[in-house]
């Protein structure tokens, strides 16, 4: 669903990718670790096109991401943001419907409002929570909003930004139930960037170690312990010493 080929970008004379090469099968959802800094967030900005490689190509369903119908080409994508990034001055409904309410994939707003309560309930809110703001709501219900919002549109593919960042280790676990269970149920292609080893294990079908600008590693989340592979033990397990150096 998703092919790297040889992705560069850099940032002045800081080279943050250096020949991306991985492939995201269809319907597999693909999680990318990696310390901080080493161009998680870049590689998903540069497949939205909201950053420009410097060379590579990036292929999506087939078509070159860089050609097209622009609004044709971000409908294919559904986003759980790190922060939730949700809207303060609209109501809950309005910021899981925000790209049914305008665009080409508008909606009236009443079947909007609709399909905004059925993905809440999806994700375990009730229709009460519709006409809160996002302000009066705790850490867990803003993430499964955003959760939501992410499906609103029935996406083909699904990118999760961290999405355990600043929850505690049940509603976490509860999180990484709920993106597991829908991105099978829909059949959607999933990409996540984490450093949560717990959601790589609860929602990866196959994970990408980015190291040094670079796919370090790549395989089956079975394999992620007898990877074999230095950078990935030692990410994997947390230690201090190995390849990887920790910034003092």
């Amino acid at each position: 669903m998703i092919k790297l080929d040889g992705v560069e970008k850099a940032f002045g004379r800081n080279r943050v990718l250096r020949g991306i090469n991985l492939e995201v099968p269809r319907g597999k959802s693909v999680v990318v670790i990696g310390g901080s800094g080493t161009g998680k967030s870049v590689l998903l900005k540069c497949i939205l096109g909201l950053v420009q490689p410097d060379s590579g190509r990036i292929m999506v369903d087939g078509k070159d991401a860089g050609r097209g119908d622009r609004d044709a080409f971000l409908a294919q994508f559904g986003m759980l943001f790190q922060g939730g990034a949700l809207f303060d001055s609209l109501h809950v409904w309005e910021n899981v419907a925000f790209r049914l309410l305008r665009g080409s994939l508008k909606r009236p707003r009443e079947e909007a409002r609709a399909i905004a309560i059925e993905k809440l309930r999806r994700v375990g809110l009730k229709a009460d929570v519709a006409d809160m703001y996002p302000g009066e709501l705790s850490g867990g219900m803003q993430k499964r909003v955003g959760l939501a919002r992410a499906i609103a549109a029935e996406p083909q593919i699904i990118f999760f930004d961290e999405p355990t960042t600043g929850l505690d280790p049940i509603m976490a676990g509860v999180i990484n139930d709920l993106i597991r269970e829908i991105v099978v149920e829909m059949g959607a292609t999933a990409m996540t960037i984490t450093h949560d080893m717990s959601s790589v294990r609860a929602i990866a079908d196959n994970v990408a170690m980015l190291h040094g600008g670079v796919i370090q590693w790549y395989g089956p989340v079975a394999d992620l312990d007898n990877s074999g592979d230095p950078f990935v033990d030692q990410f994997v397990h947390g230690r201090a010493e190995g390849p990887i150096e920790a910034v003092r």
